[in-house]
This record gives C-alpha cells, sequence and structure tokens, in this order.
C-alpha cells in the first residue's frame, strides 16, 4: 500500500499536472490529496468519456501549458463503457497521451458488487483492444517511478493512452482536506425568452454561411477552433483550410469538454467549439461543467439543424429545447438564440473575458454536393495546430 502523495508527487515531478474523472471509493485518496493541492488541477467530470476528452484537451494545448502539460484520468472500470468513443476515436486517432488511472472493480477472486461481475473479468481485455497497454497500478513506493517512466515512454513514443489498473487497497487512506471548489457559484445569464424564427426551412442560412462568418471573425493567431465530428469540420476545412483550426472525426459529442479541457490549460488563448444539434445532445453533461469551471476564454456554438444531416437527415429532438436556457442555466455568463447572421457575428466578435459565451444559430439541412473531405490526416491537424500556438507537436 502506498500514500495518495507518494504517487502524485512522483507524477507531478514528471509533468502531471491535470486531473480530471468521476469518483470511486478507490481513488478517493488520490482525488482528495489532488483537491487539497491549490497547484494541481481536478476537474470534476459528468462522465468518465468528458473526462478523457477533456484530458485529451490538456493534450491538445502541449508545452503551452507550461510545466503541468501531462494528465491524468481517473476512472471506476465500469466507466471504460463511456469513455471507449473518445479512447478509440479521438485520443487514439489523434495521438493525444493521457494516463489513465481505472480502479478495477469486480476483480476475479475478489467479492464485490453484482454489476462489476462482467465489467472485472473482461477489463484486461477491453482495453487490449482498445490498444491501451496496461499493467498493475503499485502498491510499493519504490516501484512508483519506474512505472510512472514505462507510461511516460509509451505515451510519449505513441502518442496515445497507457492504463495502470488499480487494485483495491493500494492506496492508503487520505481524508478531504479544505480543497479547491469544484467549479465555482456563479449568476447564471438572464433567462429570456428565445427571439421569433425569422426564418423556417429552407430560408435559414445555411451551415456554410455560419461557417465563413466563423472564419472571417476568428483570429489566425489568437483563437482555435475546435469543430465538431460530420460536416461541420469538413464545410469549415473546405471554407479555408486553417492552421488554427481542428476537424474533429468520431467521438460524437466530445468536442464541448475537448474545447474544455485545451481552454482550461491555455488561458491565453480564444478557443470556439463548433458543435452540432445531433453531438450536443448526445453529451449535453458537459455544458454543466463548462458552465461550473467557467473559462472566460471559452465561446460555444451550436449550429442547429434540427437533423442528423451526415447520415441522411433523420431529425433530431431539437426543436423542442431551449439550448441557451439550458446553457444559462449551467452557469454560462451570455447565451444567445438566433437565425440571424449579423447576431452570429457580434457574438462572436463580442467580450472574451466575461465567462463562458453560447449561441445556438437555428440553420437550412443540406450541404454542398462535392463537399471534399480533409486531404490532411488527424494526426497531421493536431501536429499542425500544436505547432502553430506554441512550436510543439510531433
Amino acid at each position: 500500500m502506498i500514500e495518495a502523495h507518494q504517487f502524485v508527487e512522483a507524477a507531478r515531478n514528471r509533468g502531471f499536472g491535470w486531473y480530471a474523472g468521476v469518483p470511486c471509493s478507490f481513488l478517493t485518496p488520490f482525488i482528495n490529496f489532488v483537491l487539497g493541492d491549490s497547484s494541481l488541477r481536478y476537474v470534476s467530470m459528468g462522465n468518465e468519456g468528458d473526462a478523457a476528452a477533456l484530458i485529451a484537451g490538456v493534450a491538445l494545448a502541449g508545452d503551452g501549458a507550461g510545466g503541468h502539460r501531462r494528465g491524468i484520468t481517473m476512472m471506476q472500470n465500469s466507466g471504460l463503457g463511456n469513455a471507449v468513443s473518445p479512447l478509440t476515436s479521438l485520443t487514439w486517432t489523434f495521438q493525444l497521451p493521457q494516463l489513465l488511472i481505472v480502479t478495477w472493480r469486480g476483480q476475479p477472486g475478489i467479492a464485490d458488487e453484482p454489476q462489476h461481475a462482467l465489467m472485472g473479468p473482461i477489463t484486461p481485455a477491453l482495453l487490449e483492444t482498445m490498444q491501451i497497454p496496461w499493467e498493475l497500478f503499485p502498491s510499493d513506493a519504490a516501484a512508483i517511478d519506474a512505472a510512472l517512466d514505462r507510461a511516460i515512454t509509451h505515451m510519449d513514443g505513441s502518442g496515445r493512452p497507457y492504463c495502470l489498473l488499480m487494485q483495491k487497497g493500494s492506496v492508503a487512506p487520505y481524508g478531504l482536506q479544505a480543497s479547491q471548489s469544484l467549479g465555482s457559484p456563479k449568476t447564471a445569464a438572464a433567462l429570456a425568452s428565445p427571439p421569433p424564427r425569422r426564418g423556417t426551412g429552407a430560408r435559414r442560412v445555411s451551415r456554410q454561411d455560419a461557417l465563413r462568418e466563423v472564419v472571417a471573425h476568428t483570429p489566425l493567431g489568437s483563437t482555435a477552433i475546435l469543430a465538431s465530428t460530420g460536416f461541420c469540420g469538413r464545410e469549415l476545412y473546405a471554407i479555408a483550410d486553417r492552421p488554427n483550426q481542428i476537424y474533429m472525426v468520431g467521438s460524437m459529442g466530445c468536442v464541448t469538454p475537448w474545447a474544455l479541457g485545451l481552454a482550461l490549460a491555455r488561458p491565453d488563448l480564444n478557443v470556439l467549439a463548433v458543435d452540432g444539434d445531433g453531438a450536443a445532445l448526445m453529451r449535453m453533461g458537459a455544458m454543466a461543467t463548462v458552465g461550473a469551471y467557467g473559462p472566460p476564454n471559452l465561446k460555444h456554438l451550436l449550429l442547429d439543424n434540427a437533423a442528423h444531416d451526415s447520415t441522411g437527415g433523420q431529425a433530431t429532438v431539437s426543436p423542442g429545447i431551449s439550448f441557451a436556457g439550458v446553457a444559462a442555466a449551467c452557469g454560462y455568463s451570455r447565451t444567445i438564440e438566433s437565425d440571424d447572421l449579423g447576431e452570429l457575428a457580434a457574438w462572436l466578435e463580442g467580450p472574451w473575458r466575461s465567462g463562458p459565451s453560447f449561441a445556438r444559430l437555428w440553420i437550412r439541412t443540406g450541404t454542398p454536393a462535392d463537399l471534399p473531405r480533409p486531404s490532411i490526416s488527424p494526426v497531421e491537424v493536431k501536429s499542425r495546430f500544436m505547432r502553430h500556438f506554441n512550436g510543439g507537436g510531433r
């Protein structure tokens, strides 16, 4: 059995300063210790997939995040189910490394609750199927340095995650001390009635119209753009392929926590997340995390055509939802809903330093028939982005 501080200090010495996750009783000493240290950051997430995406944002920040440029995602092994998508189509695809600490509930031969009866035995095979190397979390202080060094060697060499699988009783108890706040109380943006929808159907603006405004109002040197999977990223690429842009593939719904991680780790950058209604509905809980932690350099733009456009136009349930109302209730400092490009331009040009801001723009369905796919690979997009903002990137 080790003490929490022994692992955390060894990790700190190797650049690990960011932690995100969902609690498990095995992780309690770790989380409590990190919360008590103001020089470390712990972000409490709504689910484990959001945590993996947020730490991917820290990895995207690279050396621009300073000495604490590495991140750790913590979860119970039951949460691997929530994290499969970002671990297989975000961290793997873009080569964004992170250290996973996964607790081994339901470990064969150890009595546990019935909900762990299947996940426990299959956890090692699940990690291996996702091509995530793993070893047991060190239970002896003398083994900590070597375990962390093996993890870093893999992470730096492959750009992909490494897992330490924690058995019960690996870490001595550590009580919660005076701690950093899990987010901060805020006065929510006013819940105004949505403006009238001046256009409907084909009379609304197109996604390309909206993205041209995005390009026009996001300076190359100071604003990072992360565009959601599907047509958002492809149309942005077709309009203007710029080094300050990331085109997400897969990991549907993860653009918001990914952008949040980047914005928290790089407060010197303005970060714009470009989302779609289907993706936002999939991981709406991430909006609560954005509102709670409130980075003032984050704007969240939702382009809403009430359809899964890239899969044939099947309807989403977005018409019955006030996304701006949800964002306001979650603690965003400013929220708007509109179908007017002028209002979008004004929002994009508006202040970046008054808290996270949200805009929903109603758009029409449809996309150009000859829409290209990016000819640059996800890893090349990421590396170019990192070089552009801090000279880093593999």
